[in-house]
């Protein structure tokens, strides 16, 4: 934990590094930014610090609009930590609050709602209430700017319970009415139109640092699955293409290998965003359909930190030269993810064929979505053992599951090897932490980043 005065120089070299990490709200406007903010620098004795934008606007300030706060990657901090709070802020950023309210959150930690609530408060300044208000504020943002929807239709997709309190939460965290913030946006209502109907709904996914989308998008196409994953164009500029199984319904998403990097104040230490767009049967999966696509994409990760470390080794530091802000892509669908590690690509493609339910609107290949874990309970050996553990409850691998129980879990099931549960753990439980038995290449000195350490040396082709 960085103190306030180092805070307070990050501030002033506006240094996009610690975008997320932390927000700084001025009392004399009443407003809140991210570290790298262009506006000019206010002055120390005007300056409070919070670990969170929901913290910042429950103090009662509101989002610069010069800099949106609220979009700005995710803290590395809740993907590494494994502790409750941890774990409680990736659930939050999955929509489990606006889906099961926070006695839902509070069943799945296996705390209850009390000190759920107290250990958020104490850490990040705001509990699970505020943070997931803060996050649909940004859902409706995001819709009132790049679709033509009507503004109660996006209250009840953002996740609001009514009109009354979409209006009043869009007034205090951003100044404006939901139609000014709409008439804020670039380009005209009929541009909009016509994007939204052709193309779904256009997004930044932004991410810290540097970002090696080659070798992302080279691991995403290795591991295709016919009818439901595609990939298209030539290396630099592909577009990557699958289907999602959603709460509320399914999604197509795509996402776009040329990525951009920020400039100006931004040019010490860069940043950047990768241009997706989402189709949905139902827009109240759009929180979550984001946070899976990020944590497929590992956008969340901090780059630096990473880097630091593996290039103090003198085996990694060539690699990590070559390659800064090389990722760990995560899951889009953890279930879905561990059973294809188990099944391998081509098992899995027969899968989706005998299982997959189909889209109701077929968007070229891609027509089903992978199956769900009830669907499989019926296949032998490992894979009925692994789906069966899915369906019922024993195993979770959802962004707030504990990652020693789950692989735990995963050891006790018949025919499972041990290779198998950490990819399992390393993927679609995201640890930045994984030694793979077999690999012969770990060391103790990459914790606790040994995930990436392991992705250097497979795109280097050296395990």
């Amino acid at each position: 934990m960085i103190d306030e005065d180092t805070r307070y120089q990050a501030v002033r070299s506006r240094d996009a590094r610690f975008d997320g990490e932390f927000f700084f709200a001025v009392e004399t406007t009443g407003i809140y930014c991210r570290p790298s903010c262009p506006a000019v620098t206010p002055k120390r004795q005007n300056v409070r610090f919070y670990a969170t934008a929901a913290a910042a606007q429950g103090s009662g300030f509101r989002a610069c609009r010069r800099c949106r706060p609220d979009a700005v990657p995710g803290s590395a901090a809740w993907n590494v930590r494994a502790d409750v709070v941890g774990r409680a802020m990736r659930l939050i950023g999955d929509g489990i609050v606006d889906r099961e309210g926070v006695g839902g959150l509070a069943t799945r930690l296996g705390y209850s709602a009390r000190q759920v609530q107290r250990q958020l408060t104490a850490e990040v300044g705001a509990g699970p209430v505020a943070l997931a208000r803060a996050q649909r504020a940004h859902t409706a943002r995001v819709l009132l700017q790049t679709t033509p929807l009507p503004v109660t239709e996006i209250a009840f997709a953002a996740g609001f319970a009514s009109v009354r309190q979409f209006n009043d939460t869009i007034r205090e965290v951003y100044a404006r009415t939901p139609t000014q913030l709409r008439a804020d946006a670039p380009g005209r209502a009929e541009e909009r139109r016509a994007v939204a109907s052709v193309a779904g709904i256009p997004l930044r996914l932004a991410h810290r640092g540097a970002y090696q989308a080659t070798p992302v998008f080279d691991l995403l196409g290795r591991e295709l699955v016919e009818g439901m994953e595609e990939l298209t164009g030539a290396t630099g500029s592909r577009i990557f293409r699958r289907t999602l199984r959603l709460p509320y319904g399914t999604g197509i998403v795509s996402v776009d290998e040329a990525g951009h990097e920020q400039t100006g104040a931004q040019a010490e230490h860069r940043g950047g965003w990768l241009d997706a767009r989402i189709h949905l049967t139902d827009l109240r999966d759009l929180t979550t359909a984001v946070g899976r696509l990020r944590r497929l994409l590992d956008l969340d990760a901090d780059p630096y930190a990473i880097d630091e470390r593996l290039g103090a080794d003198p085996r990694l530091a060539p690699l990590v030269a070559a390659r800064p802000g090389l990722r760990s892509p995560g899951a889009a669908d953890p279930d879905e993810l561990a059973v294809r590690i188990l099944a391998g690509p081509v098992a899995s493609a027969r899968l989706v064929e005998r299982y997959g339910k189909r889209l109701d609107a077929p968007c070229g290949a891609l027509d089903r979505v992978f199956p769900a874990p009830d669907a499989l309970v019926d296949e032998p050996g490992t894979l009925g053992a692994l789906a069966r553990a899915l369906a019922d409850g024993a195993l979770r691998l959802d962004p707030g599951a504990d990652r020693d129980d789950a692989e735990a879990v995963l050891r006790a099931l018949p025919g499972m090897d041990a290779r198998t549960v950490a990819l399992i753990r390393l993927r679609a439980l995201g640890d930045p932490d994984v030694a793979v038995p077999g690999d012969l290449v770990s060391c103790a000195a990459w914790r606790p980043w040994r995930s990436y350490a392991r992705r250097h040396l497979d795109v280097e082709g050296q395990l």
